[in-house]
């Protein structure tokens, strides 16, 4: 499978693997920006993905932004017919302002397999252990 890339911008950088084996392509800041304390934003990538049908980009937090700066990513489906601009929704989980560089990391890119069941509604009787268990159902030990 090959992914095409369309820079919209001449200075955005094409996404990149850091580890050979790696299933997450680091995606970089298009622009300068911050994101104050418990607020979010946007940020611009200047990238435009033609993800294959059959497939489905999810962006992930960057392990080192969550622990080091509470940097956490939100809105992260990317379906296969989508052709705009990819943003990075970052919500800064922290208690002081992050500073984000053009050309940083910021989130990164997992693309996987994904069904599309046909949707039929209908009684579901088929019992299972966990049954209506939710929240907290399987104990924390």
């Amino acid at each position: 499978m090959k992914l095409r890339i369309q820079k919209l911008d001449p200075s955005g950088k094409l996404p990149s693997y850091a580890y050979d084996g790696d299933a997450g392509m680091d995606l970089f800041s298009l622009e300068d920006t911050q994101i104050p304390a418990g607020e979010k934003i946007a940020i611009r990538t200047g990238l435009k993905f033609a993800i294959p049908r059959g497939y489905a980009g999810f962006v992930w937090d960057k392990s080192g932004l969550a622990v080091k700066h509470h940097l956490k990513t939100m809105a992260g489906v990317i379906d296969s017919n989508y052709r705009g601009e990819l943003l990075v929704v970052l919500t800064n989980l922290g208690r002081e302002i992050y500073k984000v560089e053009k050309g940083s990391k910021i989130a990164q890119l997992v693309i996987k397999p994904v069904a599309n069941p046909e949707i039929e509604e209908g009684e579901i009787q088929d019992e299972t252990d966990r049954g209506e268990g939710g929240f907290g159902s399987s104990g924390n030990k």
